[in-house]
């Protein structure tokens, strides 16, 4: 039961990091390597900011944090015209020193001791697995809602327009350099959320927390889309949650078999990114087999 409610707190907090993957290599089709980064700037911000006696606003500052990283990397994109993955990689490598200098030349910093959103004295009465899992669904729902509504604005609708089809935007006199570091931007700021309330929900932060991150959050998006399609925006965005639960429980079940060692963890991430990568061209396979083998009977 304790796995169990464990995976969905951290479905739901890995959940977010899910939504930010999803907007820049599905909404606007950039590879966009940033993430490693960014979750671990807006862990260590959240931490720092904890330490202080500001949980909450270490929360909002990380968030502002991760959309400055996602900005920067946009404006490398567009402004210097580097490679998109070439901008990720830079910006990511610098946040390396940033987020080392936030933690105070330390490799991990621990809140123990500290007053975070998970045990504030306006929660004592509720258990601890319930606040473990009430918050982070809080957060998860409230992004979620906001990306809904955003992406059906003005500026959301022209940011969709521009993953689909750039040209087209840029003959309809819409900036594209802007619509691209905003989009950016977002899909950042909901990762460093997403690192934020990991912070406070283990109690500590570790400058290797943000290591092939990405790949968790690619592969929730894919696992989500896989499963339940991609026929709207608001099912991609929904999906890329339920995908983010379905891969944590995927990886306590790998865990608790005792199959793969703990350190085994990114290798078993890797297998089920390129598994759900490959459901649509064995769909595909499946599909033309079928169709031969229908063909030869009504010969």
């Amino acid at each position: 039961m304790t796995l169990l409610v464990g995976s969905v707190q951290l479905g739901l907090i890995y959940g977010m990091l899910a939504l930010g993957i999803y907007i820049s290599f599905r909404i606007l089709n950039i590879p966009d390597l940033t993430a490693d980064g960014s979750f671990t700037l807006g862990l260590s911000v959240s931490a720092a900011m904890t330490i202080a006696g500001h949980p909450l606003l270490g929360i909002l500052l990380a968030i502002i944090a991760g959309a400055i990283a996602g900005a920067i990397t946009g404006l490398l994109q567009t402004k210097l015209e580097i490679h998109p993955i070439l901008a990720g990689i830079i910006t990511m490598s610098s946040l390396y020193s940033i987020n080392l200098y936030i933690l105070g030349s330390r490799s991990n910093l621990s809140l123990i001791g500290s007053k975070s959103i998970f045990n504030q004295e306006e929660w004592l009465f509720l258990n601890k697995q319930v606040l473990g899992t009430l918050i982070p669904l809080i957060f998860c729902f409230l992004t979620l809602i906001i990306l809904i509504w955003f992406f059906k604005t003005h500026l959301g609708l022209c940011i969709r327009a521009t993953g689909d089809n750039e040209e087209m935007v840029r003959a309809s006199s819409i900036n594209v350099d802007a619509m691209k570091i905003v989009a950016v931007a977002i899909s950042n700021a909901c990762i460093g959320l997403s690192g934020a309330v990991l912070a406070q929900y283990q109690g500590y932060a570790d400058i290797s927390s943000g290591i092939g991150i990405m790949v968790v959050g690619l592969a929730s998006a894919i696992i989500g889309e896989a499963i339940f399609g991609r026929r709207s925006l608001t099912m991609g965005l929904f999906s890329a949650i339920l995908g983010s639960l379905i891969y944590r429980f995927i990886i306590a079940a790998a865990l608790k078999s005792n199959i793969f060692p703990a350190y085994m963890l990114r290798v078993v991430s890797a297998f089920i990114v390129v598994f759900a990568l490959s459901i649509p061209i064995i769909k595909k396979h499946l599909e033309f087999r079928r169709m031969r083998k229908k063909a030869g009977q009504n010969a």
